[in-house]
């Protein structure tokens, strides 16, 4: 991809539908308030969605195949914004293309798969869906530990929420339920909140775990019947750096909208900080509040201008790496690193023993 042109890079978004779709309200407003960045094409699985999708967000244009998008020689970004276990040959097909990808995280089913997709893209500016670490108050933090500011950091305490994983789900989502999907609670909310907590203070060296599923059968609200579910809605890490941070977090399931939070309280020898905020969908998908004892620079303004605090403004950040030689974007490197925690953390719960090897 030539990241110098003057030209806007093209984005191809699959997945991307007017029905409560993540690519509605994240990608999509996100590509579109970006400068250097057009919405060239969205894909569906029927045309009829993709059409009305291409009208709604101002796509050039539409595909019912989401092959056909992939071969796209306009495309200079493929976003793959589907179901998890849906991934692999959708990035496969676009990295074969020769396209720079964007799929939302987890980028594979599983640690094995994970590792093959990252070894199959090589080198390239390729980007999974951790967004939450470039937060503009993410990165400020990790710089205020970095200067020494609160001094040497000892413990952090974290809770994170999100309305899913609750009493309540959609057929739409029951795929959710089952472990082989690879998209629940411990992969994606765990995933993310670990994934900024490491941003900050550095790599999780071992964890312990525990994890219960509080509502084993989650009524589905568009057809009265019910799911099980095989994955836990609750789950509490405590987590060790390398440098002897101790990590305590609660990521929680099945939380009304109006109570989602994020709440991040570091404590150091010299001071403390915190960050806050929350979102119904997560702490990837909000804004963050950065506070204190340390005295810091305000964190920066977001990369897209006049972007609303919502699921848009951290996908924001992760595009505009492509066009920032000197920011490093969430890669599938750190997909493969995410996906390998996750899944040290899921040995963890269910053996009850902690895991100290959580790489290779």
């Amino acid at each position: 991809m030539q990241v110098m042109s003057n030209e806007p890079l093209q984005v191809g978004i699959i997945g991307a539908d007017t029905r409560a779709s993540w690519s509605q309200v994240s990608h999509v407003p996100a590509v579109r308030a970006l400068d250097g960045f057009a919405l060239a094409a969205v894909a569906t699985r029927r045309e009829e969605s993709a059409r009305e999708a291409a009208a709604a967000f101002g796509a050039r244009t539409w595909y019912a195949d989401p092959a056909a998008l992939i071969r796209d020689d306009s495309i200079d970004i493929v976003t793959i914004a589907v179901r998890v276990p849906a991934h692999h040959d959708l990035v496969l097909a676009a990295l074969e293309a020769g396209k720079t990808v964007y799929c939302e995280a987890p980028l594979g089913v599983s640690p094995e798969q994970t590792r093959a997709l990252a070894a199959a893209a090589g080198p390239g500016r390729h980007l999974i869906g951790l967004q939450g670490r470039l937060n503009p108050a993410v990165r400020r933090a990790a710089q205020v530990i970095a200067d020494g500011g609160i001094g040497r950091p000892l413990h952090a305490r974290i809770v994170s929420t999100s309305s899913g994983f609750g009493p309540v789900t959609a057929s739409a989502y029951d795929y959710f339920e089952r472990a082989d999907a690879g998209a629940n609670l411990v992969t994606i909310t765990a995933g993310h909140t670990l994934d900024i907590a490491e941003a900050v203070l550095g790599d999780l060296a071992e964890v312990d775990a525990r994890a219960a599923t509080m509502w084993p059968r989650p009524v589905l609200a568009d057809t009265g019947g019910t799911a099980v579910r095989e994955v836990p809605d609750h789950l509490d890490v405590l987590g060790t750096t390398a440098d002897g941070t101790v990590l305590a977090a609660s990521v929680l399931g099945g939380v009304a909208p109006e109570e989602a939070t994020f709440r991040f309280e570091l404590r150091g020898t010299e001071g403390w900080l915190s960050l806050t905020g929350g979102s119904l969908y997560g702490v990837q998908a909000g804004d963050l509040t950065l506070t204190s004892s340390a005295a810091f620079e305000a964190p920066d303004a977001p990369a897209a201008k006049g972007m609303a605090a919502g699921p848009a403004l951290n996908v924001a950040e992760a595009y505009a790496t492509l066009l920032r030689p000197g920011l490093a974007g969430p890669d599938f490197a750190l997909a493969v690193h995410n996906s390998e925690l996750t899944a040290a953390v899921a040995r963890a719960a269910a053996t009850g023993e902690r895991v100290t090897r959580i790489h290779g």
